[in-house]
């Protein structure tokens, strides 16, 4: 089968599509024949040797990109019970050491994989899985019930913007940062404010937060910038570790830590193909263009997932 495979760490010439075995599924583990993956930044982190650097990954190793996947189940191990053979799922896988999802086939656990959105097509699915489950426990990790205040960076990004539309689904009131070309787009997805310049950001909040807001949760990384809008007392996620802020003010700072859980997963895909979650797609290329795709990602300015499709 066809593979995206890193053999060494670099910029995107680096990246190969190559033919390797198709893999076996295993006990409690599927095989999926894979419609749509979309390109993440942590597979471009992977790919640049930045999580070897970080000590999550081990280098010196060749290893496969892809984490988020949709397609149909192509076979089943030993006491799989979950899925069978013909189902159109989504999933995601979270190994890095494990083969990745920009391939023909891709093997998961069967707990990380979940019905598919009947209503959305392959290449709008593939951008939920690691994008909505982060977004989802991030929320989660605030402890913010109906009435909280929360500010939301990186609210333009697919992260942020699930977090602003999850977030408003309980009630919490939303601070989101964006660029100014998000402005229509975070009102669209339901956010009561949109601030459209990082510059002094602790003082905009509070000209609308007079005391602080009660959670940050940080997409756009901006640290300490982000922390400066928290109230004594209040919860900073952080989507990074080495980013996170010291927790000053009797704050706690936590880092929102992904997994793949299938349970959860279909939840947030039935409120995609309802409508209540808005995936965005940049562009759609053939898995034979990796390397372009990495390009796009590279240069920047687009808005959604650059998707593979094998």
């Amino acid at each position: 089968m066809k593979s995206v495979i890193v053999r060494e760490h670099g910029g995107p010439e680096v990246v190969n599509v190559s033919d390797v075995p198709v893999p076996d599924a295993g006990s409690q583990r599927v095989r999926v024949r894979v419609g749509a993956s979309s390109l993440n930044p942590i597979d471009v982190s992977a790919r640049a040797g930045r999580l070897v650097q970080a000590g999550l990954m081990e280098g010196g190793t060749a290893f496969g990109l892809g984490w988020d996947v949709v397609g149909v189940v192509d076979a089943v191990g030993p006491d799989v019970s979950r899925v069978k053979v013909g189902d159109r799922v989504i999933g995601l896988r979270d190994l890095l050491f494990s083969g990745g999802a920009h391939a023909e086939f891709v093997v998961l656990h069967e707990s990380a994989v979940a019905p598919a959105p009947v209503s959305l097509p392959d290449e709008l699915a593939a951008t939920l899985p690691l994008n909505a489950l982060t977004a989802d426990r991030a929320v989660r990790l605030t402890g913010l019930d109906e009435g909280g205040t929360l500010l939301v960076t990186g609210a333009g990004g697919a992260v942020g913007g699930y977090v602003v539309e999850l977030a408003g689904r309980i009630g919490i009131r939303t601070i989101a940062l964006g660029r100014p070309r998000d402005l229509a787009h975070l009102e669209a997805l339901g956010a009561d404010h949109v601030l459209t310049d990082a510059g002094d950001l602790g003082n905009q909040v509070r000209e609308l937060v007079p005391a602080g807001v009660d959670a940050v949760i940080d997409a756009a990384i901006l640290g300490i910038g982000a922390h400066n809008a928290l109230r004594g007392g209040g919860t900073f996620v952080a989507l990074v570790a080495p980013f996170a802020p010291p927790p000053i003010r009797a704050t706690t700072v936590v880092v929102q830590e992904v997994y793949a859980d299938g349970a959860r997963l279909g939840e947030l895909a039935e409120l995609a193909g309802a409508g209540h979650l808005t995936p965005r797609v940049a562009e759609v290329l053939p898995l034979a263009e990796a390397r372009k795709a990495h390009e796009l990602y590279e240069r920047g300015g687009h808005r959604g997932r650059v998707v593979l499709a094998p």
